[in-house]
């Protein structure tokens, strides 16, 4: 009797790990790298986008609320604070730029590392306004991390322009 446990435990951990294998290449298939890369790109850029457009009433033109929020209702809380937030008109119209042209960077995937970067100390300063919002700050931080450290990937104007340009020996 435990000899023929053995043989069949002996028969079913191959089988098991083949099994194993298979399913682990199949996510390997499903999760290519670049198309990782491009899925990081456009969810990052989606929250920045959606915040940006809501701020503009026109080319180049804050609406009222944008400037509003600023010189009203957000605040830096910083130890001893909460604060006002300084020169709340220039920090509102710097903050609806980068929202737009970071997201549009990313989704390009051209400067991809410095649009990240952007959006990543666009995220700090977020977090210091909105302190109880971490969860989705540090999921924001976490994508913008990974596009900072793994590149833009096939998918981007970035590796078409460097295919494109001689390399320097």
């Amino acid at each position: 009797m435990i000899a023929e446990q053995r043989m069949s435990a002996d028969g079913i951990l191959p089988q098991l790990g083949l099994l194993v294998d298979k399913a682990s290449h199949l996510v390997q298939m499903i999760a290519v790298p670049s198309l990782v890369q491009l899925v990081l790109r456009v969810a990052l850029a989606i929250p920045f986008w959606r915040s940006g457009i809501l701020k503009w009433g026109g080319f180049l033109k804050l609406n009222d609320t944008a400037v509003t929020l600023f010189t009203d209702e957000f605040m830096l809380h910083l130890p001893g604070g909460p604060y006002h937030y300084p020169v709340p008109a220039v920090m509102a119209f710097l903050s609806g730029c980068g929202e737009i042209m970071f997201p549009i960077l990313l989704i390009l995937g051209l400067g991809t590392r410095f649009a990240a970067l952007g959006l990543l100390f666009m995220t700090v300063i977020v977090e210091l306004t909105v302190p109880d919002g971490w969860p989705v700050h540090i999921t924001w931080a976490a994508m913008a991390l990974g596009i900072m450290a793994f590149g833009p990937g096939r998918i981007s104007l970035d590796q078409l322009i460097g295919r494109a340009l001689p390399r320097v020996p």
